[in-house]
């Protein structure tokens, strides 16, 4: 099974993007085995940990996630045989926190009735760091973990593998800011003009204009810089109102059939910025994140 993670389909949309505009092409990581490509992270974090000693056999795993590195992790942890604790927030899907428990994760919820606000991710920090004391647990604490960087690479190996010639630009939203530092890493070794747009919610523009506030965008914006992520990594930044994520991830099911989350639809809106500044014969690449199968008994999807 975890042979089965990587190696996803790269598609080129054909209707959201404007005639006069770059091709956009989207990595669909809904492919692996738990829908999203923070399988590719929860396999490089662990087999990090085992290969440099940090962690044991039978040890338990910690980590704080707002779902998906959660599930990814629980799958990880099922097929290699670690105890996982998990900290998330009734803040997100419920979807991720079944999913995670489904593979037998045990799981703690800190209750955020008003969405992913500024103090969210540092408080479920805080309690994984408890955790970890308690049970001499091992913290995988994917915001500092360099593991996951090099999981990540792989994917932009594929992205040059499997595009009919260089990518001019890529966007990602950012979370950890794994997925965009080791994709946009790796591409920038094959082409050096690379175009590395990061893609973050409106309400809390903490990479464009250093401040935090409440979003519902999952899987990023965590309302500070990311340790990991360095001022050079990046040329851009693209803030995505929220109602705009909503309503292209809608939009995208509708129109290419792509199913996801509202982070895929942030992705998406500047993906579409980015072609349209480009204009044709460019190649624009993002990211589908994750599986739209995760939100569908929230708001995204219903009516």
């Amino acid at each position: 099974m975890l042979e089965a993670i990587g190696g996803t389909p790269l598609v080129r949309l054909s209707r959201l993007a404007d005639a006069g505009a770059a091709e956009i092409w989207v990595k669909l990581e809904s492919s692996n085995p738990t829908g999203s490509y923070k399988d590719r992270m929860a396999l490089a974090m662990i087999e990090g940990g085992e290969r440099s000693g940090r962690l044991s056999p039978g040890q338990t795993v910690v980590e704080y996630t707002g779902g998906s590195t959660g599930s990814s992790l629980a799958f990880v942890c099922a097929l290699k045989g670690y105890p996982l604790r998990i900290v998330t927030s009734d803040a997100f899907a419920v979807e991720k926190t079944r999913l995670t428990q489904a593979f037998g994760a045990e799981v703690e919820l800190i209750a955020s009735p008003e969405g992913i606000t500024p103090d969210l991710i540092p408080r479920m920090m805080e309690r994984a760091a408890e955790i970890v004391a308690e049970v001499d647990g091992f913290a995988t604490d994917q915001f500092r973990n360099t593991d996951m960087i090099e999981g990540y690479r792989g994917l932009g190996r594929e992205i040059l593998e499997q595009l009919d010639g260089p990518p001019d630009a890529f966007c990602a939203y950012v979370g950890t800011a794994g997925c965009f530092v080791g994709v946009s890493r790796e591409l920038r070794t094959a082409v050096p003009s690379l175009h590395r747009v990061a893609v973050e919610p409106a309400e809390s523009p903490a990479l464009s204009e250093g401040r935090s506030g409440t979003h519902h965008i999952e899987g990023g914006g965590a309302g500070f810089w990311p340790p990991l992520l360095e001022q050079d990594d990046l040329d851009d930044v693209i803030a995505v109102p929220e109602a705009e994520a909503f309503a292209m991830a809608r939009r995208a099911a509708r129109e290419e059939g792509l199913t996801s989350g509202p982070s895929t639809g942030a992705n998406l809106v500047a993906a579409l910025t980015v072609a349209q500044r480009l204009g044709p014969g460019k190649r624009v690449v993002t990211t589908q994140v994750d599986s739209g199968l995760k939100y569908l008994a929230g708001d995204l999807y219903a009516g």
